[in-house]
């Protein structure tokens, strides 16, 4: 039953393929009694138009394709949806692909997305290098980069400024007095982690505080890893009193950590994580945050292919930094 062409509905109907097709694709020159009669015939038969057919008709087959790091991720998980949500509201399917980051794998599934005749990609790596950007430019469909940052700015992104949001993370620690401020960082070779790094030396800086190697401990973004980070600052020789963390997994690998080994947060340790994701609000105390609009980004970056996908001019507006901001929750006094 599934190999009913529109040839089969054409000649059920008594009509021509092409009136068959005006019907499927919505174009008003059809007799209503006409329309009918092919949309009883389509329903009965059961056919469904061949998107990649009609791909290779019009040129486009109102499908994205959408390459992340880690589908089981939360992080990406919420970025996802925004692109999902503004996907179907204007009428974009998805194929969705997860990376692990490992670069064959992202170019092999670029190279199969275009094969698939998608209209467009919406891309998120850690760690955009030269060696993609070549690739995207040579891409015969508009790529955006969601949560990621390509550091030349010639592929059109959208981000937050986080140098400035570590920078922030830092002040809000020195006005509450902190002297010692640890920060838990993901992957340091990842430009946005960098960028953290950056506004996190600027914060010590700024407050006047020494910048200390031992403070910045390198995870892996897993929950694993900020527990393992703990114990790293406890072998410090003055332990910090405040601690940032890249992301919102480690920060609960963080808390458990301390409070397993007798510590309480934020008498004892205070805590300010990025991201934002749901999982802040998971643990006691609940997590003060770095929020990220992750649903935004993603909502933001599939809209911004819309547009690139039309041809729409976008001049200027093709490196986009939404703002962010510090919920304060109980992890922090």
């Amino acid at each position: 039953m599934n190999n009913i062409t529109i040839y089969d509905v054409a000649r059920e109907a008594n009509v021509s393929m092409a009136t068959v097709s005006r019907v499927v694709n919505g174009n008003p020159n059809v007799k209503p009694a006409t329309r009918k009669k092919v949309a009883d015939v389509i329903s009965r038969l059961g056919y469904r138009p061949n998107a990649v057919a009609r791909g290779l008709a019009s040129k486009k087959t109102t499908t994205v394709g959408v390459i992340i790091p880690d589908i089981s991720s939360i992080f990406f998980a919420e970025l996802a949806r925004g692109i999902e949500d503004i996907a179907s509201m204007y009428k974009y399917n998805i194929i969705l692909s997860s990376s692990d980051e490992n670069i064959d794998k992202e170019f092999h599934l670029l190279n199969t997305m275009l094969g698939k005749q998608v209209d467009g990609i919406v891309f998120m790596s850690g760690n955009i290098t030269e060696e993609h950007v070549k690739e995207f430019k040579n891409s015969p469909v508009p790529i955006v980069l969601a949560g990621s940052v390509e550091e030349s700015g010639q592929v059109p992104s959208v981000n937050i400024d986080y140098e400035a949001a570590a920078f922030d993370a830092v002040m809000s620690f020195a006005k509450n007095g902190h002297k010692l401020i640890g920060y838990v960082t993901g992957n340091l070779s990842a430009p946005i982690n960098e960028m953290k790094l950056t506004g996190y030396k600027r914060g010590l800086k700024e407050a006047g505080l020494p910048f200390n190697e031992s403070y910045v401990v390198e995870g892996d973004y897993t929950y694993d890893s900020g527990i393992e980070s703990f114990d790293k600052f406890l072998e410090a020789e003055e332990r910090p009193t405040a601690i940032i963390v890249g992301t919102d997994e480690m920060a609960l690998g963080i808390v458990h950590a301390a409070q397993d080994k007798g510590f309480n947060v934020p008498e004892d340790f205070e805590v300010i994580s990025f991201d934002n994701t749901r999982l802040t609000l998971m643990v006691r105390p609940q997590i003060t945050t770095v929020v990220q609009p992750l649903y935004d980004i993603g909502a933001v970056s599939m809209r911004l292919l819309t547009k690139l996908m039309n041809q729409e001019l976008v001049e200027g507006q093709e490196k986009v930094i939404l703002p962010h901001r510090i919920e304060k929750r109980q992890s922090t006094k």
